[in-house]
């Protein structure tokens, strides 16, 4: 003991020392944050010096690992059957293993039956369908003759309408052009003949001949429009209805003919239909039971883990309420006996609150951390929000979330299961370079924000206009400048030197309290609205947040 006594006496010594320095310290900050304090020097723990700076806007959640696709394995047998064989849980299987065996003897005896039964609707008919074909062949003929009329009235259609109207509304349009072009010459020639009659160089009876040939080409003129109108307008339209016409007796006469033939075929048909019909539910029969028979092998579709459907069954009280599968227990149709999850990659399942869910969008980063490797961090991926939100069952009925699905961005490196609990924070946008201070900082009263400034020996209110908020983290839009220090608690009633007049929209009693002009943005600016992107939710929550982080700083 006496050989280790110096050493102790000296750290003693220096222990003491490094109390009186640290006294110091405090004295001398206690005597800065009285004076108001200077750039560059920190301030007390409860308060914070406000500054540029960049943050991330997140929501909160947790929930569980499942895995991106998963396959349920049921009996798809129509008679209940007994497992002979069966897989343990647990297992890692591959696609084609074997992992339950069924009972089968029933219906190897039904296969038996079925196939006398079908070997004896085979005999009659291949006569009734010999004489089925016949007729057949005779209607096909039939038919064939038919569509030669209706092609033929199809072509001259064509020929109408690529040759003779084609040719007639030409030759009508070239009428109209000539009788145009002469009546136009003679009523030029008959304005001369007027002028040369006035200058007696013609007679009276050649002035009248002149007039009566341009009176003609008038008329020649006027009859060639005349047809053309009513060739295009009437004409015309009863040639193409009458070649239609025809077209339309050939296809009546063709189908005519098919229904005919289709009669006669009836009666053949009828008595090969029934043999086919006593035929085909025989075959259904066998088919159906030789399914049946590799049903009794339920086959691994995909990789994965087996896991038993009992062991995700529960009931009300979180008991299982479902007995474990084995050989001897008897499964009815439908009845999921094991899912198999894909572990391959992971997801995570996480519950989000309705006011949170509609910032959540598919592409969006995230961060798991499941419980299981808590030292871990997993980035991920939004995949999807659930369409309806979920209640929160008889503990909190009004509760409503949303499942988030994050897909894991590694698959599943670290071998995670489903069920494994979870949380996540989802990254919902980014703040760069803005004024912000924490959330604990930053008060409410109606539709004002507002925070506290040291002011002597208290602390007076000044209105903020907010923006953004994270967890931790709000932006200022307008209130403070880079420097100022805010209180990060609510100072006790004594120490507020300045409170803020609750005034009417449009006052500048507030402004002149806080000492800004008046009419200034900070004033226009409505300061009680909710900061943009700030995560929503309960007030109560909200407020134990606060006081959590107010208490902690």
């Amino acid at each position: 003991m006496n050989r280790h006594s110096p050493a102790r006496r000296a750290a003693a010594s220096t222990l003491a020392v490094l109390v009186v320095l640290v006294l110091l310290v405090v004295v001398a900050a206690g005597w800065w944050l009285k004076r108001g304090g200077g750039d560059g020097v920190a301030v007390a723990p409860d308060r914070h010096q406000v500054e540029r700076t960049s943050f991330d806007i997140t929501v909160l959640a947790s929930g569980e690992l499942a895995a991106l696709t998963q396959t349920e394995i049921a009996s798809q047998l129509e008679i209940r059957a007994t497992i002979t064989e069966i897989v343990d849980e647990g297992v890692w299987v591959n696609r084609g293993d074997l992992l339950i065996q069924l009972d089968d003897e029933e219906i190897r005896n039904r296969i038996k039956d079925v196939e006398v039964a079908v070997k004896n609707a085979e005999t009659g008919l291949q006569t009734a369908q010999s004489d089925l074909q016949i007729r057949r062949d005779t209607a096909a003929s039939d038919l064939s003759l038919a569509d030669v009329d209706v092609r033929l009235a199809l072509l001259a259609i064509r020929a109408w309408e690529e040759g003779h109207d084609v040719s007639q509304r030409q030759q009508l349009a070239l009428e109209v052009e000539t009788t145009k072009k002469d009546y136009d010459r003679l009523i030029a020639r008959f304005a001369a003949s007027a002028d040369l009659l006035a200058q007696e160089f013609i007679s009276q009876d050649e002035f009248d001949r002149d007039e009566i040939e341009m009176i003609r080409a008038k008329s020649r003129y006027e009859q060639a429009e005349l047809a053309l109108r009513v060739y295009e307008e009437f004409q015309r339209e009863q040639d193409i209805e009458k070649l239609r016409a025809d077209l339309k007796k050939m296809q009546d006469k063709r189908t005519e003919t098919a229904q005919r033939s289709a009669n006669e075929i009836t009666t053949l048909e009828t008595a090969v239909e029934n043999r086919e019909v006593a035929l085909n539910r025989e075959r259904e029969r066998l088919a159906k039971a030789r399914a049946q028979l590799e049903r009794c092998r339920i086959i691994a579709p995909q990789d994965g883990l087996v896991v038993y459907a009992s062991s995700l069954s529960t009931g009300r009280h979180g008991r299982n309420e479902q007995s474990p599968p084995q050989v001897g227990t008897e499964l009815a149709r439908n009845r999921t006996v094991m899912i198999l999850p894909d572990t391959s990659q992971m997801v995570a399942e996480v519950k989000v609150n309705e006011a949170l869910s509609g910032r959540i969008k598919a592409g969006q980063s995230a961060l798991v951390h499941s419980d299981a490797v808590p030292d871990e961090s997993l980035a991920g991926t939004v995949i999807g929000v659930g369409v309806l939100a979920e209640s929160g069952g008889w503990r909190d009925p009004l509760r409503r979330d949303y499942t988030v699905r994050i897909k894991l961005d590694d698959g599943n490196s670290m071998g995670l299961k489903p069920s494994m609990r979870c949380r996540a924070n989802i990254y919902v946008d980014r703040v760069d370079d803005v004024l912000a201070v924490p959330v604990a900082a930053v008060h409410h009263a109606g539709r004002e924000s507002y925070v506290y400034t040291p002011d002597g020996s208290g602390f007076a209110q000044r209105a903020v206009s907010t923006g953004r908020a994270s967890e931790f983290l709000v932006e200022i839009h307008e209130g403070l400048a880079e420097g100022d220090v805010v209180l990060l608690r609510e100072p006790a009633r004594e120490q507020i030197t300045q409170r803020l007049e609750r005034e009417t929209p449009g006052s500048d009693a507030v402004a002149q309290r806080s000492g800004r002009p008046q009419g200034s943005a900070a004033n226009a600016t409505p300061t009680g609205q909710r900061p943009q992107g700030a995560a929503q939710r309960p007030s109560g929550e909200t407020t134990r947040r606060r006081g959590k982080r107010a208490s902690s700083s």
